[in-house]
C-alpha cells in the first residue's frame, strides 16, 4: 500500500457492512492496517465476534442490510464516518424459466435496496470529504448463459446508482469496486465438488489463470477510498473477466 492511501486512512472511522467474511473481512483488515477504526456491521452476531478477534479489535452492530428498519437501528448509535463500505450480499441462481423468482429476488433487494437504506441512515453522520464504496460485479458487464438474470440486474444498479449518487451527494464521493471471481465463502451454498468445478473452470479460462483473492479487492477498495478525485467510477478487479 503506498504512503498516500495508508496516510489518507490514518485515524479514519470506516464502517464495513458485510465486514465479517469474504472481501468485507479483507477490507477492514486492510483498513485496520492503514490505522483506522472499524466499525464491523453483518447480520451475525458471532461472526462478527470471530472478525474483531481476527481484525485486533473492532466495534460491531449486529443488522440485516436488507431491513430498513434494522438498518436505521444500527446508525442511530454511530459517530462520525469518514467511509462507507458496503460489500453485503447473497448469491441466489436459477433459470427463471423453472425458478420461483421470489428467492431470487433476495439478491436484487440485499444488493440494492440495502445500500439505499444504508446511506440514508450513514448520511447525518458523513461530512463533505467522505466516500462511499459499494459493490458491483462482473455480471453487469458479462452475465452467464443462465442462471443469473437477477443478480446481473442487481449489480448494474449498483453502477447507475453511484454515478448518480455521486452527482447527487457531492462533494461525498460515491464509487463501485467491481469484482470477477473472487475465492470467497460466498460460494460455499454450491457445496464442494460444484466450486472447486467453478474455480478450475476460473483457472483455466481467465486471462490471469486463476481466481481472484479477497485481498486484491481490498487493496482496490483502499484506492477508492483514498483517492479523493475519484467519484462516479467503477473500479474493475475481475482478472480479465469481462474480456473472456
Amino acid at each position: 500500500m503506498n504512503a498516500g492511501a495508508r496516510a489518507a486512512l490514518d485515524g479514519a472511522h470506516v464502517v464495513v457492512i458485510g465486514g465479517s467474511s469474504g472481501i468485507g473481512l479483507a477490507a477492514a483488515a486492510a483498513i485496520k492496517a492503514q490505522g483506522g477504526h472499524l466499525t464491523l456491521v453483518g447480520r451475525s452476531a458471532s461472526k462478527l465476534e470471530a472478525a474483531a478477534q481476527q481484525l485486533g479489535g473492532a466495534r460491531t452492530v449486529v443488522a440485516d442490510i436488507a431491513s430498513r428498519t434494522s438498518i436505521e437501528a444500527s446508525f442511530a448509535s454511530m459517530t462520525r464516518i469518514d467511509h462507507l463500505v458496503i460489500t453485503a450480499g447473497s448469491l441466489h441462481t436459477g433459470k427463471l424459466v423453472d425458478t420461483d423468482p421470489d428467492p431470487l429476488l433476495v439478491d436484487l433487494h440485499e444488493r440494492l435496496a440495502g445500500p439505499l437504506y444504508s446511506i440514508k441512515a450513514a448520511l447525518p453522520w458523513l461530512h463533505a470529504r467522505s466516500s462511499i464504496v459499494l459493490t458491483g460485479g462482473q455480471y453487469a458487464d458479462r452475465p452467464p448463459s443462465s442462471g443469473a438474470a437477477i443478480v446481473a440486474a442487481a449489480v448494474s444498479g449498483v453502477e447507475a446508482l453511484a454515478r448518480a449518487l455521486a452527482l447527487e451527494l457531492k462533494p461525498i464521493r460515491v464509487n463501485v469496486v467491481a469484482p470477477g471471481l473472487v475465492d470467497t465463502p460466498l460460494f460455499d451454498v454450491f457445496g464442494q465438488e460444484t466450486r472447486s468445478a467453478i474455480f478450475k473452470q476460473a483457472a483455466d479460462s481467465l486471462p490471469v489463470g486463476r481466481a481472484g483473492r479477497p485481498e486484491e479487492i481490498a487493496e482496490a477498495i483502499s484506492f477508492l477510498m483514498s483517492n479523493g478525485y475519484v467519484t462516479g467510477e467503477v473500479l474493475h478487479v475481475d482478472g480479465g473477466g469481462r474480456l473472456v
